[in-house]
């Protein structure tokens, strides 16, 4: 009877630190994949048999259970806290092969699991408030904005985020920070379109005002609330669609139309409040930049999301060159006679699916040679392409609709170009990994099965009881 106890308190606490580690990766934004994935080869670690083992995952909500012919046992986790950390999601994998193979003791793998989720983030809060500034004023150049937008796209941008996390601290809900950071940092992206206005150049000396003047005042109001666009979310949203979790897919839907919504509006607040007319719909995004400005602005841009996402340090170089890869070749593909640049002219949909699908091979190829899963490689890659403000022009019509003869069409255009080229990134990124991921299915589960029974075997010989 004693030893039953303690069987099944033992069994308790397993399914107690496997609950733990799922519930870190569903607070880092790891795919619902990932985290089944990660679980199971927790559970090898845990001994405890896959077989009898039954795993699901919800957005606030996760349940394991463990059942035979005579027994059952559930255990629920609840999931409050949902963000983005793919240093923590680097770890957990790591962690999950390091405990089999060093053969960890429960209080060991409960230690360093512990380690991973108190762990401080990479940067710091005004680190990543100027990462995700540069971030966006990258975009903007991306839209065809010059260097001296870049800046202003940029520090308006900073002020917004760092606002946003401010508020967040105080324990304000999230959405209507989103709102208010959207709000300030277009209102801040309005007020530099003054400074290259002859009214202020009168003011200022030559020299000073050649510095500060720019010719494309009003492209910083398209790129400076950017940094709120959910792009792991959306893209972990439609691999979830592919891989046939609809539920939790769903939830990340819910949640992503949510925080647009939320940016929308606090943008069409601050466009009311200045009195701009509808920019949106009249401002070309179309670059005629060169491939050089491309570059600097996609490493830029897939450099300060990076730090947004807390990716490892040692990794900033490598997505940055994954920016590179990926915005030129969408914009070689993208681009063309047709708008007088220099590409093979077939459209943003068809290059973004090109981009992204070139990024997620190449993290195949690499994701052993840097140690870290492909979703680190592949989606900071590739979220300077997604189109935030396609997303957003679609709302903002929406919400500024006044009967006007052509508003639903271009609303409707903007949400059907955005929904596409997202589904299209989204589907470059899972596909490749899927198939891998298949391919290398069997090599990964021997090798696991060889570490399980490496490590009864080591057990055994030293006179415990394997688990």
């Amino acid at each position: 009877m004693e030893d039953r106890i303690l069987k099944e308190k033992k069994i308790r606490r397993e399914l107690d630190l496997l609950l733990r580690t799922g519930e870190v990766l569903v607070a880092s934004g790891a795919d619902t994949n990932r985290i089944i994935r990660n679980m199971h080869r927790t559970a090898a670690f845990l001994g405890l048999p896959e077989e009898n083992l039954h795993i699901h995952v919800t957005y606030n909500m996760l349940q394991v259970n463990l059942s035979d012919e005579e027994h059952s046992l559930s255990k629920f986790q609840r999931c409050d806290r949902h963000g983005i950390n793919m240093t923590a999601i680097t770890e957990i994998s790591q962690l999950s092969w390091k405990a089999i193979r060093e053969d960890y003791s429960l209080d060991k793998y409960e230690e360093e699991l512990e380690k991973i989720s108190g762990k401080p983030r990479n940067y710091t809060v005004n680190q990543v408030a100027v990462g995700a500034g540069f971030a966006c004023g990258g975009f903007c150049i991306q839209f065809g904005c010059d260097w001296t937008a870049f800046f202003y796209a940029s520090i308006a941008a900073i002020v917004g985020f760092r606002l946003r996390a401010y508020l967040n601290e105080k324990g304000s809900n999230g959405y209507v920070n989103i709102g208010i950071a959207a709000f300030v940092s277009t209102l801040l992206a309005w007020l530099s379109t003054f400074i290259s206005t002859p009214a202020v150049a009168q003011y200022l000396p030559e020299w000073l005002y050649a510095i500060l003047h720019t010719d494309t005042p009003w492209h910083p109001l398209m790129a400076c609330a950017l940094f709120i666009v959910p792009g792991v979310p959306l893209i972990n949203f439609v691999s979830d669609m592919i891989e046939s979790h609809i539920q939790m897919g769903l939830s990340r839907a819910i949640n992503t139309l949510l925080m647009v919504t939320a940016m929308s509006f606090g943008i069409s607040m601050a466009i009311t409040v200045c009195g701009v007319d509808n920019f949106v719909k009249d401002l070309s995004m179309t670059p005629h930049n060169t491939y050089i400005s491309y570059s600097i602005a996609a490493a830029i841009s897939a450099m300060g999301f990076s730090m947004i996402f807390n990716i490892p340090k040692r990794l900033l170089w490598v997505v940055a060159i994954g920016g590179i890869i990926a915005v030129c070749t969408r914009n070689f593909v993208n681009l063309g006679a047709s708008n007088n640049n220099v590409g093979l002219d077939q459209g943003p949909i068809m290059a973004s699916l090109v981009g992204s699908t070139l990024i997620s091979i190449i993290a195949v190829k690499f994701v052993h040679v840097f140690h870290a899963p492909h979703q680190c490689l592949a989606i900071p890659s590739v979220i300077p392409m997604v189109p935030g403000v396609l997303m957003y022009r679609a709302l903002f019509a929406l919400i500024e609709m006044q009967g006007v003869v052509g508003e639903l069409t271009e609303a409707f255009s903007n949400a059907v170009k955005a929904s596409l080229i997202i589904l299209c990134i989204a589907i470059g990124v899972a596909i490749p990994n899927i198939y891998a991921r298949r391919w290398l299915m069997p090599m990964r589960k021997h090798k696991l099965n060889q570490l399980i029974a490496q490590r009864r075997e080591k057990r055994i010989f030293e006179g415990l009881d394997p688990e």
